[in-house]
């Protein structure tokens, strides 16, 4: 299963920018993310034809 991770602005939550990662590679992301104080969003990712 993959899945998409989104950083969230500080100021008013919307997305800056994605990626689409392995269920592997969640907690790798989310430990990153809890290390620098960042706000991240993560939800299943759209199935895709590549």
């Amino acid at each position: 299963m993959r899945f998409e991770i989104m950083r969230l602005d500080d100021v008013d939550g919307s997305a800056v920018d994605s990626t689409v990662v392995d269920a592997a590679s969640v907690n790798r992301m989310v430990q990153q993310a809890a290390a620098v104080g960042q706000r991240i969003y993560i939800r299943p990712a759209e199935n895709s034809a590549s």
